[in-house]
């Protein structure tokens, strides 16, 4: 008996401080999250503010080359808010708004650079001064909800999947959606290409709530014993999803899936990353080992990168009528360093998948296209955006120029009128 007693106290002794230290590796991965989300809110509060001013400052000018110059930062800006507003804890419509908007409002000044049109723009940007000055304060009151969570990550999150909606980030999310249809109204071809975000195309019959925690489930594996939440996009979200978010040990994170066939759109697990331990190549052999279990299976590799704590790898579906690669249609992973389990995938742009019109690549002879010192060291047929929503078959080229002084470049140029679409300065 007394056996029995020992024996069932270190049990319990033993369960205490398994809770306690499970406890524990929750509070610091949610302090570790919530120090990440909010560092990512004042990095876009910041930004956004300087785009303002950037944009107001255009419109001091009367010189064109100032007003030029002041367009080169406006681009770079809004490129730079897109990259930080995009990895918020903020709801996808809102966010696909923000991208939307900064996204026109920096191909504006980037064709307004390219074309000289300066008149056009300083009879447009009066307006759209005003109203990113008006976003970037109700943005900047919304964001301050984040904050006062004093770092309880579950809160906020719960917070942000609410069918409730919250007045002050509900007061930006419309104001966005007003003033992108009269800052930036759609040409024909925008609205093509509008309807494609919009996943119109879809022909899916329609999944349940419980039917996309099973596709959660059966897509990844590893959190399949979690305590899942799910919501429900709104009914002004430009095409219906569930946004379902789990929590399992030390994992926190969520998924998003269409209603319509329940295709992944994105999925995101924050947990703490030991030590590297695998290859380059063995974590891009874990990326394809992943795209399979997606059932994504069409792509060819693109590009990695690497922080310290995973690696980001890009790929891009193959067109099969030429074996083109078309970059519009991507697949972007994130790989742990540590094990290679994957911690984020974005696949939005796969899902949505461009119409490509049939194109014909006529051949280019690079000796006589480029000069004598440029030597091609690689030529790859791709599919990119020639700026009017029009995907164009391309060839890729990379340039090397010069002899013990090199400098290689990327070259983009249509495949069928030869005409030069980019050109990207590498090393």
């Amino acid at each position: 008996m007394r056996t029995m007693l020992v024996i069932l106290s270190a049990a319990v002794l033993g369960l205490g401080v398994y809770s306690y230290t499970l406890h524990n590796d929750k509070e610091n991965l949610e302090r570790t999250v919530h120090a990440q989300y909010t560092e990512k809110l004042t990095d876009a509060s910041e930004k956004l503010s300087y785009l303002q001013r950037s944009v107001s400052q255009s419109l001091l000018f009367k010189d064109d080359t100032a007003v030029h110059n002041e367009l080169d930062t406006i681009w770079r800006l809004s490129s730079d808010v897109r990259s930080s507003i995009s990895n918020l804890p903020i709801d996808q419509e809102m966010s696909s708004n923000w991208l939307g908007y900064l996204g026109r409002l920096g191909e504006e000044a980037k064709q307004t650079a390219k074309t000289g049109d300066y008149v056009a723009w300083r009879e447009k940007m009066p307006k759209i001064s005003s109203n990113l000055q008006a976003l970037s304060e109700e943005w900047a009151t919304a964001t301050t909800d984040f904050y006062r969570q004093d770092g309880k990550v579950d809160v906020w999150m719960n917070h942000v999947a609410s069918k409730e909606p919250n007045t002050k980030f509900d007061n930006v999310k419309k104001s966005l959606k007003d003033y992108g249809e009269s800052d930036f109204p759609l040409t024909l071809s925008e609205s093509d290409w509008q309807k494609k975000v919009e996943l119109k195309a879809l022909q899916d019959s329609l999944i349940t709530e419980k039917e996309a925690i099973e596709k959660v489930k059966t897509l990844f594996p590893m959190i399949k014993d979690a305590t899942f939440t799910v919501t429900k996009s709104s009914d002004t979200a430009p095409y219906p999803f569930y946004h379902v978010q789990f929590h399992q040990g030390i994992r926190l994170g969520y998924a998003d899936l269409t209603e319509k066939g329940g295709h992944l759109l994105s999925y995101l697990v924050e947990r703490p990353v030991d030590e590297d331990k695998l290859s380059q190549d063995q974590v891009l052999k874990k990326a394809e080992e992943h795209l399979k279990k997606l059932d994504i299976t069409d792509v060819a590799f693109v590009e990695s990168r690497e922080n310290h704590l995973a690696w980001h790898v890009t790929f891009a579906r193959v067109n099969p009528s030429d074996n083109a690669l078309i970059y519009a249609d991507g697949v972007q992973l994130k790989i742990a360093k540590d094990t290679g389990e994957l911690l984020g995938a974005n696949t939005m742009e796969y899902v949505q998948a461009e119409a490509i019109k049939p194109q014909t690549a006529k051949p280019i002879d690079w000796k006589t296209y480029f000069q004598d010192d440029v030597r091609v060291e690689e030529v790859k047929k791709i599919y990119t955006d020639n700026g009017q929503f029009e995907q164009r078959l391309c060839y890729q080229v990379i340039a090397v120029r010069g002899g013990k002084t090199s400098e290689t470049f990327r070259v983009v140029i249509d495949a069928e009128n030869h005409k030069v679409l980019k050109v990207e300065y590498l090393s």
